[in-house]
């Protein structure tokens, strides 16, 4: 792979190249963040959020700063008890993994399933047509879109009827293969089939230990990232669990609705507040529902970004996002003057704090749905004046990737936050 972590193939030629750039002074250095730790390990957090926020966090260290942005650990833990958790999170995913391999042989062998496993009684498929990747030459054809004839097949155990629970998480495994096999197939890191097996057996895991949503296509968009970032494939599940926790509700299935139509109604009142033209113009051409932006809130703007600027993104809505978690690092900050009050909180949680946002309708809505809000504002213009149907809309959002820039985006989404709670409570007074 190089010096360069995210790396292109070589025959991706069609890639947006990012707007992100390392940017001294800005951009959080491996300096900066390792000088924001005492003695004993603790982590004096405020002094990096605002950095994180004006210039996102250098790759180099993006995997140990990730940890800290999601709740792996938080900024009271010394180094001795990171360790201690870590090590114990690692010997957790170790027994996970190996329940899973003592249900399927392929966890953990190298190769990916693609097409089925089992039957609906669970009963073992007898061929596996497209089914294992083998080598280099398979990865390439399922990456492109196309198998060529019968793939090898791993030895399979004698048929033992398993519980319902086992048998549903078998039927899902070719389709985490199949996204697997999809998933940011222009990085020249996937084209280790190493690479693809550790994404693949991180998803197969997570869907053994939340069968309530199994897995669901969108899931390898937010895993992949960290198979990439993390050399420990328990580091990368553990981190990838804190993602899902933020937008595990999103995935969930009911027979009347996809758990993310719920965000889009929330996106529907935010900008009928926000931009009552633009919310009436867009409800006028049959796109009141904003099934429009179904995928860029399920993936969290993944199709809307280059794969770094999406990176970039998302760090720095976690450091605008971030909330002390432990009681003890709550209740210090609630002794301080309004300014100082706020320390240790990202600009986004302070600013629900300041305004009272839990008592305002939708006003706790995650920072992404004023982010869809702001790239919304930024092509204003041209949703009023060039869309008279949903398709152009969807054409007209598809065409934004690589030209918005993540920052600019974030600024605009803070600043619509801080006016949809102002004007909301002007008007519930």
């Amino acid at each position: 792979m190089g010096d360069d972590p995210y790396a292109l193939r070589p025959d991706c030629t069609d890639s947006a190249p990012p707007r992100f750039r390392i940017k001294a002074g800005k951009t959080l250095s491996p300096r900066a963040w390792y000088a924001a730790f005492n003695d004993q390990g603790q982590l004096k957090l405020d002094r990096v959020l605002k950095r994180i926020r004006r210039g996102g966090v250098d790759p180099s260290i993006r995997a140990e700063v990730w940890e800290f942005l999601l709740g792996c650990f938080v900024p009271s833990s010394t180094a001795q008890e990171r360790d201690a958790i870590r090590a114990s999170r690692r010997e957790q995913y170790a027994k996970l993994k190996s329940e899973c391999r003592g249900m399927d042989d392929l966890i953990g062998s190298g190769q990916i399933a693609t097409a089925p496993r089992v039957n609906e009684d669970g009963s073992p498929v007898e061929e596996y047509h497209g089914g294992e990747i083998s080598g280099a030459d398979d990865i390439r054809q399922h990456q492109n879109g196309y198998t060529n004839g019968v793939h090898p097949v791993t030895s399979k155990p004698p048929f033992i009827k398993q519980d319902e629970k086992a048998i549903q998480w078998r039927l899902n495994l070719h389709q985490i293969g199949l996204d697997v096999v999809r998933t940011d197939r222009m990085l020249q890191f996937y084209a280790s089939q190493q690479h693809m097996s550790k994404l693949w057996d991180i998803l197969a895991v997570y869907c053994w230990l939340d069968p309530a949503i199994g897995y669901c296509q969108g899931m390898s968009d937010f895993c992949s990232p960290l198979a990439l970032m993390f050399s420990d494939e328990a580091d990368a599940f553990w981190c990838f669990e804190r993602i899902m926790s933020r937008v595990r509700d999103n995935f969930s299935c009911t027979d009347k609705e996809v758990g993310v139509q719920k965000q889009l109604g929330v996106l529907a009142t935010l900008l009928k507040v926000l931009d009552p033209k633009l919310h009436q113009h867009i409800d006028s051409i049959g796109g009141g529902n904003y099934i429009f932006a179904f995928r860029m809130i399920m993936v969290l703007f993944r199709r809307e970004f280059s794969f770094v600027d999406t990176l970039y993104l998302w760090e720095m809505m976690w450091s605008l996002e971030y909330a002390p978690q432990s009681i003890q690092e709550v209740s210090a900050t609630r002794s301080w003057s309004l300014r100082r009050k706020y320390k240790g909180r990202g600009k986004y949680e302070a600013q629900n704090e300041k305004y009272g946002a839990s008592r305002i309708p939708c006003g706790n809505a995650p920072l992404s749905l004023f982010c869809a809000v702001a790239i919304f504002e930024m092509q204003r213009s041209r949703l009023l004046k060039e869309t008279q149907g949903l398709d152009e809309v969807l054409k007209l959002l598809n065409d934004i990737t690589g030209k918005v820039d993540p920052k600019q985006a974030c600024k605009a989404a803070l600043k619509l936050h801080s006016k949809y709670l102002r004007r909301v409570r002007r008007a519930t007074r």
